[in-house]
């Protein structure tokens, strides 16, 4: 089971700009927005990995490189991580995988 550092984002002002204004996540951690099904990369300066994830921590789907200006979105995730681009496979992500969130 995969461990991801996650900083989870809280205030109105950290879940509506997420990463726009900083650099990308080191290696091994991530951004989380609790009770969020869908992200959009608008005003992005780089490509990012998204992992979308049940109540269980169950990874339901990734959109790997997401491009700035585009968006995703996965029916049923609670969760959604935001990582560096290329981080969801460095650490072997897959969908059915169970992460471990500390």
């Amino acid at each position: 089971m995969p461990a991801v550092k996650v900083q989870l984002a809280r205030r109105f002002s950290e879940r509506a700009f997420g990463l726009i204004f900083r650099p990308p996540p080191a290696s091994g951690e991530a951004l989380a927005f609790d009770r969020c099904a869908a992200v959009h990369t608008c005003f992005m300066r780089y490509a990012i990995d998204v992992v979308f994830v049940d109540a269980q921590q169950q990874v339901l789907r990734i959109s790997a490189g997401l491009a700035p200006w585009r968006m995703a979105w996965c029916r049923g995730a609670k969760r959604v991580l935001e990582l560096r681009s290329g981080e969801a496979a460095r650490l072997g992500l897959a969908p059915g995988q169970r992460l471990q969130l500390c």
